[in-house]
């Protein structure tokens, strides 16, 4: 039996932008595994009228209804206010709730205040949901056939009640099938680019359901299947992907949820190679994704950063006339930045960076978004030219990419 969901987000700060709704993301991650998909997410502010109208829309389009935020002690805390005049049932004291979080404030020897009291109202027909990372119930309400669970907008204490309480439930409830979903994250190729490559795009979409989602990274390709079992979605997949390799397998760095310096990470430690880095106008990020993975001192060596032309000059043995002849943006000193790095750190590889991020600095010849990436190792050394956006954080994420990218694809035919 298929169901439908909408989840609804109560928080001011999510409409101010002070904090990401990543609740309503988990949620619709969770509720694809078990073959549930979110229809709808609506988001309102702290306001009864706002929240009482939402729940009407929702309640009148959905069997499902999940919301999140609201159900604290203090005044702009709504959420269980509306929902008890939502359904016309009076708020009545849980004793059991009540000591509960009387026993919580005692565990942690500080006082309780009189407001968290509220907490242990309950609207009456109501279940509970016993929180136990927290002080805030959830609450279940069905009626007319509709359901509507309550969590708390704390992430921690939200998930714990969903794997908990709402998963099981539905999927018991309704025999959702299973849903299967496979990233496939590229690197090095537009958008529009990767899809005209893709040959095999009608028979794709008979098995999954396909979706394009760029970033400054690339582009991730995202399989979701549906089966009415899991051996049944998965083999929905597995056919899927094996159409889509072959037309654009040199772009794809991971079909998992990976990270280019992880994969990266894995080549250099498995063929038990190291890797220096110089870096101009990437100012440390190489190193900085780098030494992020645990472990990254069995392949990374050292990382320069030669920002000026004259740290160029001191650190990596750049020649003066070199600068003066192609300026510091130029495939000459990115090779030579590459060389001399791998050369000082005695490393497999050399990796350097020197661009233009913007937003000034750009020329005719020169423009904004030019990078050059140097490789060295020791069969060869050269750069390849890259041209990007007029964004220098956006620029800075594309030129590590880029370098990442590049090494990756000399890792794999090594």
């Amino acid at each position: 039996m298929s169901v439908s969901v909408e989840i609804i987000s109560v928080g001011n700060e999510l409409l101010t932008g002070q904090t990401v709704n990543t609740n309503a993301s988990w949620i619709g991650e969770q509720l694809i595994q078990y073959g549930i998909q979110a229809r709808w997410v609506t988001t309102v502010g702290d306001v009864a009228d706002h929240l009482f109208h939402a729940l009407q829309i929702a309640l009148g389009r959905t069997q499902v209804c999940i919301v999140t935020g609201g159900l604290g002690p203090t005044h702009d805390d709504i959420t269980k206010n509306v929902v008890s005049d939502f359904f016309g049932a009076k708020l009545a004291l849980n004793d059991d709730i009540l000591t509960k979080i009387k026993q919580r404030f005692e565990k942690r020897g500080i006082s309780m205040a009189k407001v968290n009291e509220g907490q242990a109202l309950v609207p009456e027909g109501a279940t509970v949901l016993e929180n136990d990372l927290g002080t805030a119930p959830g609450l279940l309400i069905q009626k007319n056939g509709k359901h509507i669970y309550v969590l708390p907008g704390v992430p921690h204490e939200m998930k714990a009640m969903m794997s908990r309480f709402v998963l099981p439930e539905l999927q018991k409830k309704y025999d959702t099938g299973t849903f299967r979903i496979k990233n496939i994250k590229t690197t090095g190729i537009a958008e529009s680019t990767l899809f005209e490559k893709i040959s095999q795009r009608a028979a794709i979409q008979q098995l999954t359901t396909i979706a394009f989602l760029p970033g400054l990274g690339g582009v991730n390709i995202r399989l979701s299947a549906y089966g009415q079992n899991s051996d049944d979605a998965q083999e929905k997949l597995e056919r899927a992907v094996a159409l889509l390799r072959p037309d654009i397998e040199e772009f794809i760095y991971s079909d998992e949820k990976k990270s280019l310096e992880n994969v990266v990470a894995d080549m250099l430690t498995e063929k038990k190679l190291t890797l220096a880095v110089a870096e101009s106008c990437t100012g440390g990020l190489l190193c900085h994704k780098l030494t992020n993975i645990p472990g990254s001192s069995d392949f990374f060596e050292r990382g320069i950063i030669s920002y000026s032309n004259e740290s160029k000059q001191n650190l990596l043995g750049v020649p003066k006339e070199l600068l003066i002849e192609h300026g510091a943006v130029s495939e000459q000193v990115a090779r030579v930045m590459a060389k001399g790095v791998r050369e000082i750190a005695g490393t497999d590889f050399g990796l350097a960076t020197t661009g233009i991020a913007g937003p000034g600095g750009g020329t005719e010849k020169k423009p904004v978004g030019l990078v050059f990436v140097g490789y060295a190792d020791d069969r060869e050394d050269f750069a390849i030219k890259y041209n990007f956006a007029n964004d220098r954080i956006g620029n800075k994420e594309r030129f590590a990419q880029a370098a990442l990218d590049l090494l990756r694809k000399k890792l794999r035919d090594r």
